[in-house]
Parts: structure tokens; sequence; C-alpha cells
């Protein structure tokens, strides 16, 4: 049987890459450095837990939440669809009816923020979920839901209240995708965030392949 190669779709954790405002910067520094005479290499890392390609839980808006260490595989693992946007403002729930989404689908969106989810520089007009679009997916009790920005919600409208909706449902999010070199289709999806205790995000590495399901 022949497989499909898998494309990592995780956005490379470096100094100096794109944060949250307000989030903690990302410093990778060498602690040993065989160059310099250690026996071996070591570093050490400064980030925050929702830095590059990362999963919320329900943990992040809500105190008695469900934390990370505490997801379903099943939510990260197995068929995914990625769903192409064409708005340049946000997701939709008029745009999204035509997809005709079903109970339990992962559903990874890439809009035109994938020609940008690896620039230096934060951009706050990135395309985001409108609430409207965040209760549709609810209704249709979708289990996942990828985008490829730093935040489901957008910058200056909806960031906290579309968080709030798809994650008092049950909805595990994937942020910071690279969906540059994917096409709109079926795929199979990997996604493990670190297993951090009671945690409410984590960086994670993500992997799609497609297949014919």
């Amino acid at each position: 049987m022949k497989h499909n190669k898998w494309i990592d779709i995780s956005v490379t954790i470096k100094n100096g890459m794109a944060h949250w405002p307000g989030d903690r910067k990302v410093k990778i520094t060498k602690l040993k450095d065989i160059t310099k005479g250690s026996k071996n290499n070591l570093s050490g890392l400064s980030l925050g837990s929702h830095t590059g390609t990362h999963m919320d839980a329900p943990l992040h808006f809500f105190k008695r939440g469900k934390s990370l260490d505490r997801m379903p595989l099943s939510a990260v693992i197995g068929p995914a669809r990625v769903i192409e946007i064409k708005d340049k403002e946000c997701v939709r729930a008029c745009e999204l009816k035509k997809f005709k989404i079903k109970k339990e689908e992962r559903i990874l969106f890439k809009t035109w923020n994938s020609r940008k989810v690896k620039s230096s520089s934060f951009n706050k007009n990135f395309v985001y979920i409108s609430s409207e679009a965040a209760n549709y997916l609810v209704r249709n009790n979708v289990q996942t839901v990828g985008v490829d920005c730093l935040s489901v919600g957008g910058f200056y409208k909806d960031g906290v209240t579309t968080h709030k909706i798809l994650l008092k449902a049950g909805v595990w999010l994937i942020e910071s995708l690279d969906l540059s070199q994917v096409k709109e289709g079926r795929y199979d999806l990997i996604c493990l965030p670190l297993k951090i205790f009671n945690s409410e995000g984590a960086p994670a590495r993500a992997v799609v392949r497609s297949c014919n399901y």
C-alpha cells in the first residue's frame, strides 16, 4: 500500500519570530556548545506557551476548563479537512455553509494568512473566525479547528468571544499553522502539543498527508 508524503505544517520556533503583543519573546540560548569546548550541545528555551504553532485548551479562557494534558488524542490524530477561505477579513458562517461540515470533523482553515505566517512581524489585520462562524462550527459539532494565524479570534474584533464560543463547546484549537504548501482537500492529521501539566496551551508539531477519505 502506497502512502503519501507527510507535510510539516508547523512553524519553526526561532529567535525573532512573530509573537502575540505582550507575550514573552522567544529566546533560545546555547548553554553548552561543542565548538566552545563543551562535551555536548545544550540549549535553553524561554517562550510563551502560545508561541508559533500551538494548541489552546478550554483552560485558556475558563478557570475550570480542561487542561491540554487531558486532551483526547482523537482530537488531533485522524482525518481532517483543509478548507480554503476566500474572504480576506474573516471566516463567515455564510461561506462555511457550502462546505457541508459534519459532526466531529477536524477542520483546518487556509486563508490569506498563510502567505504571512512565517513573517517575523506581527500583523494585526489577520483573517480570523467571526463569532457567527464559531457558533456555526459549534452547531455542527466539530471537534477540532485549526487556523493559519496566532489566534482564532481577531485582534480588533471577536478575539475573546470566538475563543470562548469554541472552547466552551469543547472544540480543541490549533493556531499558527503553515498551510502555504497545502491545497484544499482531505488529509490525515497528526498534531501533538507538549504534554505540560495543567497547561492552557503549548507549542505543537503538526503534519498532514493527503488521503482519499
